[in-house]
């Protein structure tokens, strides 16, 4: 029985340090609901862990003192200081694990860690720590140390190495698979051995039939053929097979049968069936046609099988990520820069999530819209999700979540926002998001109740002329509007930019920074990160890309197809603006030189903006606010008010009143109602809370007031104490 094949699911190294990357947890999930025995390993921390020892970084000094590299000044002046790099090291990583907190003080002071060049941007940001506490500005200087370690193996003795990119520029656009295939060829690195080491310790535990190797990122890729090569060579009898967001992209429509020295099955799209169906396969129960959208040799050349009769599993059956076997105390908080948005990713411990399945938009030209993990889209209910992360909570211990959708859907978060409220959850959560007009002030003051903190969103091209080239859906004013609602609620704003789209001019680009710069100085944006358009081969622009304004360069190869090099056959020579647009967005993210002139960034003559220094100011004055209407849903978000009636004299008349005082987490309040208004407000004012259920609609609650009283709902809905409970708290979303 299938049940009887032990699966490994193995991330190789390395996609981040705070938080394992998800890819196996959502598999163990699948696989515990059909009672599939698996254990799981991101073996990139495990790498990282051997080598930032005081062993690894010795066995690192003594590999560079017995070769023959050149060395630069820099790795000269860290040779020199080995010394304090070995006594440092192990505290600096149980610092960094939160283990050790006290040392902040220590590292703070300047004097305790070696310093070698990527403290030289410390002046620079000096100005930075005075918005850091104590262990944020450790935890940043102990990040910088551990970029030096970093470049000084890179400078030495493996050219390969990064944190998150390992070998990435061997896979990266790789239409041959010869200087991969050469590397893996060539005597094991360094890092190689210590990956070796870290396998052979988890093969000892768990004995697998079948390894798993995820491989989301072209960094992934080699880290995982040197897997498999291990496997091959010590233990034969293990199958292995590869899935993952490389593949998926790059390997659609691969040819070369070299890769399957080094691994058995690829497997594309979702890897729940395909895995199910190779584990019955290996077990004998079906034949080898019947698996389902599998790469696998036959005859010595690449085939696709794709003979299952069974569909995908539906998004709500996949089960509950599982982190069970993860070492997820070790995972290493690192702030590589100070800015508090764009720390996000690589500091702290997130459980993620998925809210839906692919992309309800599924329009924009360059995105990869014709593969499933997009154009499939499946939402689940609120209700799962939140029992997900009560599940996640239950066995990690941790309140975070990053819900990793495409795009997460606007009424889907309304949802969840409620449901999260209604159950009593203390989270923090964020996610990425389209930045559209039904992301109104109400909504996202409901989404921050519910512990949301940040939203990251495509912005991409800031030209309404780009934007609906790429069909975004939204115009430059929109996104203004939106980025305002969030800001104003409290939820942090990420932006994806975007230049070289086919056809943009120079005018365009400088436009768009004009744009960018206007966001950043009105503080509705808070991080972004530009970069250069790619080609992808499964998006509009890669099928057609003559219909965009471009010429692909290259056809298909024998191994990886996905970038297309390009050639823009209208618009600017996008490459030279590359470092202009980074100095200035990373002076941007910190606050710094918004008032510098746009040519202070370029050392050649760029046009002046067309863009007025008031248009996103203007925008913003012009947004629309939040519209209602008789299906939107009413939400209190606090405790229920304090009612009392009292008696005023005004005028020789004495009139009765009602009170409603309000306690805020923050603050009390009160909202003052004309007597009719409060009996009827009294009455169904409960029914506007959360914790009851679902939400009434204001179509359904305008009758219950009405039923309630003589008074008419417009004229509630025109009071001062209406404001004052809108203002306070009284959501309609």
């Amino acid at each position: 029985m299938a049940q009887s094949i032990h699966t490994l699911l193995l991330t190789p190294p390395f996609t981040q340090l705070n938080t394992p990357y998800p890819a196996t947890a959502y598999l163990k999930g699948f696989l515990n609901t059909i009672d599939a025995p698996a254990s799981q390993a991101d073996l990139g921390i495990e790498v990282i862990l051997a080598l930032f020892t005081r062993k690894g970084i010795q066995r690192l000094f003594q590999k560079i003192n017995e070769g023959r590299f050149q060395l630069g000044a820099n790795e000269n002046r860290m040779v020199s200081l080995q010394e304090t790099y070995l006594s440092t090291i192990e505290p600096v990583i149980a610092f960094l694990q939160n283990k050790n907190p006290t040392l902040a003080y220590s590292i703070s002071e300047r004097d305790y860690l070696p310093e070698a060049s990527r403290f030289d941007q410390i002046d620079d940001l000096e100005w930075a720590f005075g918005n850091l506490g104590i262990q944020d500005k450790a935890r940043h200087l102990a990040t910088l140390y551990l970029e030096d370690l970093a470049d000084l193996i890179k400078n030495t003795i493996d050219p390969f190495f990064g944190f998150s990119r390992y070998a990435e520029r061997l896979s990266l656009s790789a239409e041959s698979f010869d200087p991969l295939y050469e590397s893996l060829n060539a005597a094991p690195s360094f890092i190689d051995e210590i990956l070796f080491d870290c396998l052979a310790q988890k093969l000892t535990t768990v004995q697998p039939g079948l390894v798993c190797l995820s491989v989301p990122f072209p960094g992934n890729l080699y880290g995982a053929l040197r897997c498999g090569q291990y496997l091959k060579q010590h233990h034969p009898g293990i199958k292995i097979a590869m899935g993952g967001g490389y593949p998926n992209t790059e390997l659609r429509s691969l040819k070369d049968s070299r890769l399957f020295e080094f691994i058995d099955y690829i497997t594309l799209d979702d890897g729940e069936r395909p895995i199910q169906l190779l584990l019955d396969h290996l077990s004998r129960q079906i034949g080898q046609t019947k698996l389902k959208r599998t790469l696998l040799l036959l005859d010595g050349h690449v085939t696709y099988v794709n003979g299952a009769s069974q569909p995908d599993v539906t998004f709500s059956q996949t089960g509950t990520p599982d982190y069970a076997g993860m070492a997820l105390d070790q995972y290493l908080s690192v702030i590589e820069i100070t800015n508090p948005m764009h720390r996000l990713w690589s500091d702290g411990r997130w459980n993620k999530l998925t809210m839906a399945h692919g992309c309800y938009w599924k329009k924009c030209t360059f995105c990869d819209i014709s593969l499933d993990y997009i154009k499939n889209y499946e939402p689940v209910s609120a209700a799962i999700i939140c029992d997900r992360m009560e599940a996640q909570i239950q066995q990690t211990g941790e309140t975070g979540f990053h819900f990793v959708d495409e795009a997460a859907p606007p009424a889907l978060m309304r949802e969840v926002a409620i449901e999260i409220l209604r159950r009593q959850l203390k989270v923090s959560w964020w996610t990425n998001i389209r930045f559209e007009k039904r992301f109104t002030p109400d909504l996202c003051r409901l989404l921050k109740a519910s512990g949301c903190i940040a939203v990251s969103g495509g912005l991409e091209v800031a030209s309404d002329r780009l934007l609906e080239k790429i069909q975004k859906g939204v115009t430059v004013a929109q996104v203004a509007q939106v980025t305002d609602n969030f800001t104003a609620s409290g939820i942090m704003v990420h932006a994806y930019l975007m230049y070289g789209f086919p056809t943009q001019t120079e005018q365009e680009t400088i436009d768009s920074l004009e744009m960018v710069r206007q966001l950043f100085e009105l503080g509705v944006i808070q991080s972004a990160f530009w970069h250069q358009f790619a080609m992808t081969a499964h998006s509009p622009v890669g099928m057609t890309p003559e219909a965009f304004g471009a010429k692909a360069l290259i056809a298909a190869g024998d191994f990886a197809h996905n970038d297309i090099p390009h050639e823009d056959l209208e618009g600017a020579d996008h490459a030279l603006f590359s470092e202009g647009l980074r100095k200035s967005l990373f002076n941007y993210m910190h606050g710094a030189c918004l008032d510098f002139p746009l040519q202070e960034w370029f050392d050649f003559e760029i046009p002046e903006t067309t863009i007025s220094p008031f248009e996103i100011e203007m925008a913003i004055q012009n947004n629309p606010g939040t519209p209602i209407s008789n299906s939107s849903k009413l939400v209190w978000l606090h405790a229920n008010p304090q009612i009392s009636f009292y008696s005023k004299k005004q005028k020789g008349k004495t009139q009765t009143r009602c009170k409603f005082v309000i306690h805020t987490h923050q603050s009390t309040e009160e909202a003052i109602f004309n007597q009719a208004q409060g009996q009827s407000l009294k009455v169904t004012f409960e029914k506007l809370t959360v914790k009851r259920g679902t939400p009434i609609t204001l179509a359904e609650f305008k009758t219950i007031y009405e039923q309630e009283g003589s008074e008419s709902f417009d004229k509630l809905t025109k009071s001062q104490g209406w404001q004052t409970l809108r203002k306070v708290g009284l959501l309609m979303v």
